[in-house]
């Protein structure tokens, strides 16, 4: 396999769920002599759907790197999930890659997740291919999807491969390149002279792509005014073109599953689809560097995902973007600081892992065992810190309180959490010390289903997942004064503690103590015992036994024994006194209230914000966004945001994504507060 840039080829493929994204990898894979047979999904033998879970459950969820050669080529190609709860997996393949595939099923055409997908890509500027699979479908429309493609991205969208119909039915596929026709028959390919069913709308699609290639170079443009035809070397020169800056974006017709037309994609990505290109990262003196694909050049290189392997630990995925990574390279951490000695490297394919010798500038690979390293950290020189562009991590809007099954198996679950979080960062852990519960939160709710499975799969904890519980507040509403004493004899000496506390609201997270005592009723050397009593009943109210906030406590008079009296004796005298206090001090709940940024289709805009409203929320405001959609900014009780990720997908099918942050805490409407009362009392 060649290690020089210029013949390597990262090629992820990204899309919208079940549109045959892993059925095309195992296709490509077998026409290139990588397996003796292809695999199917449903039969849980692909090469990149490798994983327990991903068997059972039929779908993609990890994204998986196969490398193989062809036709002199060293070719990468990363298998992503197309679930929006395992956005994760879209995020790390488009990270590596240098063009992404995007998968369209020519029955259904095209879908929220390929537009998302052709967007990510192009924010990471690499080169972009349409698909549309599925043709061997007898309710495949080519061209509808097509034209669905280039309704919604324009006049860049450019036909290579497409069928030729005649009677309804498929009877070839035309090559633009090629500029030849052929039929897949029992597993042979010939070829054959195009006899088009509707010849005005072939005609017009060969006028299309030879328009969109001449329009790259000036050269192309003028032999294409002057009526000559373009050799296959100037198409590929200009298809070459125009993938580099943008303005043509290929689109092929093909079938994942009977592997027809595949191989013309195959022999594209190899020979027409752009090797690695230069890259710029920031040095120590936060200056933009421009790296190139240079195996001589210096190192750098981004892990662009994380795993724990059962049997040789962690794995760390890398893409090289400058030098090499050889058995002898110190693993400097540029996000840690810190300098590792280097692991195993190896090449992937699927669940295989091949020894190799090392990863080149331009290529992937992972490395075993760098305990150090977590997806998005920098492998650079310590001589010459450098750190290149992270992964676009997913942030969580999804959370759970994930539960043990079996008392004291909580540390358990902590502990391999951690684990399942370092494999993916979209999925967070935590524990919430005011709710005591230990929150999971994520992408949706099948990506926390299936971290709970790999909990007992993988670390043999039992977990259920539950709704979270709102850490709500109590405070005070009315001033008051009450008095506390305690007073107990039970031989030798006695207790007695007596305060008299004046209890009023005031804005403050902790409680303001202060003390106007005068004629030494009360001594000074148990103002502590008292606060320290006051601050320990505030952590339990007396309507729900959540934390108090915005109390202040003024200790005015009291009495005191000359031998009872103590420490102890006071801080049950302040506790009393506030139990008495708070209760007649007219206390309510208080509900955390937090900031929404939904961004919104304009056609989900109204009814987002009537599910704002439902949800008890205030819409303060809307503001256009640079690519024409709206973001919405409300505030809204935390209690009930908890559905709210579900209900966004559903409304939005998919295109809209919203953030919260905590805003400040309000007192809750009687009914919700009677609600709270209600269900800690049982």
């Amino acid at each position: 396999m060649s290690n020089r840039a210029e013949d390597i080829r990262n090629i992820a493929f990204v899309g919208h769920a079940s549109k045959g994204k892993t059925t095309l990898c195992e296709a490509l894979l077998n026409i290139a002599g990588a397996t003796e047979r292809m695999g199917r999904v449903v039969d849980g033998n692909t090469v990149c759907d490798f994983d327990a879970e991903e068997k059972k459950r039929k779908i993609s969820i990890n994204s998986a790197v196969a490398s193989i050669s062809y036709k002199g080529k060293a070719i990468n190609f990363i298998d992503t999930p197309g679930l929006f709860d395992f956005a994760m997996g879209s995020a790390e393949g488009i990270r590596a890659a240098d063009t992404a595939v995007i998968v369209v099923s020519a029955r259904s055409g095209l879908a929220v997740g390929a537009e998302k997908a052709f967007k990510s890509a192009g924010s990471k500027g690499i080169s972009r291919i349409f698909v549309t699979t599925k043709m061997d479908d007898d309710r495949a429309d080519f061209y509808k999807s097509f034209n669905g493609i280039v309704a919604k991205f324009g006049t860049q969208v450019c036909p290579i491969v497409v069928p030729v119909l005649s009677a309804g039915k498929v009877r070839s596929y035309y090559n633009m390149i090629d500029d030849k026709a052929y039929v897949y028959e029992n597993g042979s390919k010939k070829e054959v002279t195009p006899e088009p069913a509707d010849a005005p709308r072939f005609e017009a699609i060969k006028a299309v792509f030879a328009e969109a290639v001449a329009s790259t170079d000036e050269e192309l443009m003028e032999k294409f005014f002057d009526g000559e035809e373009l050799s296959r070397e100037e198409k590929i020169k200009g298809v070459k073109l125009g993938m580099a800056d943008g303005s043509i974006i290929p689109v092929f017709a093909l079938s994942g599953l009977t592997g027809v037309a595949c191989d013309m994609l195959l022999d594209f990505i190899a020979d027409v689809c752009p090797p690695p290109s230069s890259e710029y990262a920031i040095n120590s003196n936060g200056e933009p560097v421009e790296l190139t694909a240079d195996e001589n050049g210096p190192l750098a290189a981004i892990c662009f995902k994380t795993v724990s392997d059962a049997f040789i630990g962690k794995l760390n995925f890398f893409k090289v973007i400058s030098g090499k990574i050889t058995p002898s390279t110190p693993a400097y951490n540029a996000s840690t600081g810190k300098e590792e000695r280097m692991g195993k490297i190896i090449k992937m394919f699927g669940s295989k892992q091949l020894d190799a010798s090392c990863i080149s500038a331009g290529d992937i690979g992972a490395v075993t065992k760098l305990g150090g390293f977590s997806t998005g950290d920098t492998m650079c020189s310590s001589s010459n810190v450098i750190k290149l562009d992270s992964v676009n991590i997913p942030a969580p809007t999804y959370k759970m309180a994930i539960n043990a099954v079996k008392k004291g198996e909580e540390e358990k679950i902590a502990s391999g959490l951690t684990r399942l979080c370092e494999e993916d960062p979209s999925l967070k852990f935590s524990i919430n010390n005011e709710t005591h519960q230990q929150i999971i939160a994520g992408l949706g709710e099948q990506q926390l289903e299936v971290s709970v499975s790999r909990l007992k799969d993988k670390f043999g904890v039992s977990a259920l997942l539950s709704t979270p519980k709102v850490a709500y507040r109590e405070t005070i509403t009315r001033k008051v004064s009450a008095q506390g004493r305690h007073k107990k004899q039970s031989g030798g000496h006695g207790q007695f503690g007596d305060v008299f506390i004046e209890f009023e609201p005031y804005d403050t997270e902790n409680l303001i103590f202060a003390e106007r005592v005068v004629g030494g009723s009360v001594p000074k050397n148990f103002f502590p015992a008292v606060e320290k009593g006051l601050n320990e009943c505030m952590e339990s109210g007396v309507l729900a036994g959540y934390k108090m906030v915005g109390v202040k406590a003024t200790l005015y008079d009291g009495s005191y024994h000359p031998v009872d009296s103590s420490e102890m004796s006071f801080k049950m005298a302040a506790s009393l006194a506030f139990k008495e206090g708070i209760s007649n001090a007219m206390p309510v709940i208080l509900e955390p209230i937090v900031t929404l940024k939904a961004v919104v289709n304009e056609d989900a805009m109204g009814d987002i914000i009537g599910d704002i409203n439902r949800r008890r929320g205030r819409v303060l405001g809307m503001t256009p966004t640079s690519d024409g959609n709206q973001e919405i900014m409300a505030e809204v009780p935390d209690a009930e945001m908890t559905t709210f990720s579900t209900s966004m997908r559903q409304i939005t099918q998919g295109r809209g994504s919203f953030t919260t942050e905590f805003a400040r805490y309000e007192r809750a409407p009687e009914h919700i507060a009677q609600k709270v009362i209600a269900e800690a009392k049982e």
